[in-house]
């Protein structure tokens, strides 16, 4: 029973450090891509993309960390990247009603609303970073010389 209660333990500390790696991540994020630094606007975009594929990526960790069994994270960035690329290609149709949503802050930052080939750099690399973060708490928190 004590290797049970165990496993759940690392597993709830698995899940808050994916927790607190969001609340880390989320206003890093903004504060990059809506920064007035020194840093020229298209780095500034290009990072904050970075931090919004990593955003994503940990957020379905978290998710499927607590609805379902284990996920790899090479899954996870694999779909987040394919979704993202996605929805970058879906800032191409001009319906109206993704007008409508894109209109809305949620559906701006969710959506997007211009289209940019340089975007997929940052959504391949964030998807990377994202996969060594996962990949690196997934080992510190699982494997059998972890605390």
């Amino acid at each position: 029973m004590k290797p049970s209660a165990s496993k759940k333990h690392r597993r709830i500390k698995y899940q808050l450090s994916l927790l607190l790696s969001i609340v880390i991540v989320i206003p890093f994020g903004y504060f990059i891509r809506f920064s007035q630094g020194p840093l020229p606007g298209w780095l500034n975009d290009g990072l904050g993309s970075v931090a919004y594929e990593i955003f994503w990526i940990l957020l379905f960790a978290l998710i499927f960390s607590i609805f379902a069994s284990k996920i790899s994270p090479l899954k996870i960035a694999s779909g987040v990247l394919i979704a993202t690329c996605c929805i970058e290609f879906l800032q191409l149709w001009k319906s109206p009603f993704l007008e409508t949503v894109r209109s809305t802050l949620p559906g701006r930052l969710v959506l997007g609303n211009t289209f940019v080939w340089w975007d997929f750099i940052s959504y391949f690399v964030g998807s990377f970073a994202g996969w060594l973060w996962l990949k690196g708490l997934r080992t510190y928190f699982y494997s059998k010389s972890s605390p």
